[in-house]
Formats: structure tokens, sequence, C-alpha cells
């Protein structure tokens, strides 16, 4: 069962691990209450900040940095050129590189695409991939499989993975991502479950994942965190976000 204990704070221990908080976040392209989707998002006080469905039209890079900037936080890569999954991180981050992979197109469907990066926390390395899978069945598990390939291919000991799956925890695509990474709301429960639609919650479809040797130190949405309002998880988008606090060890 959930607990409704707070989240750890980001820190750097002696041994060079660190705690690094991760907010995974559905913001329907901004078009809701943006002033409400920066309240929450500071709130959760995140080092980093798997978006899915960013702006990726018209001025999509000013869109961007305007959320940036208005949570405290900078454009790391992703966006229009990941079709739609963006990656924020704090200053805290030292970024060693990004990448932005773009999927196979399916005719008839929205293109889809994962935001990379490979950041430092003071002594540990960590792989980053943003993703917003297809609705479609058998589409959603090829990208669930391309998903692997792409945290492998970073070459990370560690690695969080985050985003809308569009499938539930009995569906095919989110059992293969969670019979191979930690699902961290399962691991450690540490909020609410449900993450869609924010005014009435049934499905968890949102997801943060991780490889083995991080520790889940507590997972879900952030209900109940000071600073977050239930009025503006409603008006920020039609997601509720999930935040995980995660313990990643210092690189060997």
């Amino acid at each position: 069962m959930a607990t409704t204990t707070p989240l750890p704070a980001s820190r750097t221990e002696q041994d060079g691990t660190a705690v690094v908080r991760v907010l995974s976040y559905n913001i329907r392209s901004m078009r809701d209450d943006r002033a409400a989707l920066a309240r929450v998002i500071r709130a959760c006080a995140p080092d980093l900040v798997l978006v899915q469905e960013a702006p990726r039209f018209f001025r999509w890079r000013k869109y961007a940095a305007r959320l940036a900037a208005a949570t405290d936080l900078v454009v790391l890569s992703g966006g229009a050129t990941a079709a739609g999954p963006l990656l924020l991180c704090s200053l805290r981050a030292t970024v060693e590189r990004t990448e932005d992979i773009l999927l196979p197109r399916t005719p008839g469907l929205h293109r889809r695409g994962f935001a990379t990066a490979v950041v430092r926390f003071a002594g540990a390395r960590l792989g980053v991939l943003s993703c917003h899978l297809s609705l479609q069945r058998q589409e959603r598990l090829a990208q669930a499989e391309r998903l692997v390939a792409a945290v492998d291919a970073l070459g990370t000991e560690h690695t969080v993975i985050a985003g809308d799956l569009n499938d539930v925890p009995s569906g095919r695509a989110f059992r293969l991502l969670a019979g191979r990474y930690q699902d961290c709301w399962e691991a450690e429960p540490r909020g609410g479950e449900y993450t869609f639609p924010a005014h009435d919650p049934r499905r968890r479809v949102d997801a943060v994942l991780a490889t083995g040797g991080i520790e889940v130190l507590g997972c879900g949405v952030p209900t109940g965190l000071p600073g977050v309002r239930e009025a503006d998880l409603r008006a920020a988008t039609d997601h509720l976000p999930v935040l995980a606090a995660l313990r990643v060890p210092a690189a060997g």
C-alpha cells in the first residue's frame, strides 16, 4: 500500500551516491493552465523532468524554454526533434550527451520518438529516456521493444525510463518493460497510483522505471505534497504526474 511519507530530498552522499528526484509528466502540448503546470513542477522540486506531449509545432522551442524558465530548470533535449518527449533538468546535472530518436512511422498514426541523455550527479552517472508509446497495441509493443534497445545503446550501468505508456500494468507493452526494469511504483509506492484522466484518475498509464542497482526510495502521484494543489493538478493537463526519488550508485 502506498504511504504518504514525504519523498527524500535531492542530495549527494559522501560515497558519491546521488539521490535524484525524477518527474514524469504528460503536459498535453501546454494547452491547459500553464501557470498551474509550472506550480506543480516547481513544488515537486525535480532534478529531472521527463516530459511527454511537449509542444512540437510552431515556435516549439520557445514554449519549451518558457516552461524551463518558469520551473527553474533548463532544456536538456527533445521536443519536436523527438516527436514530443522532452527532457528538462536542474543545474545540479552535468550533461554528458543527448540524442533524440525518431521511431518508424505507421501510416495514419502519430510519429513517436524518444528523448535520451546521459547525465552525472556528482559521482553518479545516469542514462535518461522519456517516451510516449502508441495508442495502437501492436505498434506500442514494437516501440517498447525498441525502447529496450535504445536503453542498451546508452551504455550506462544505471538508467531511468519514464513516460506515458498508453498501457496499463496488465498490458503487453507495460509487462514487457516491467519485466526488464523496476516499476518504481510497484517497488516503493509513495503517493497516488492512478494517473489518467486527471479529473478522475482510474488508470495507471504513466510510469517511472529504473534499471537494477538503482534503489527506489518512493514513487507515485504527488498528491498531498506541500505546494501541490489538487486544483492545479486538475487544471495543468489531462494526466497526473509521477514523482520518484531514486538513489543512484556512484559510477565504478
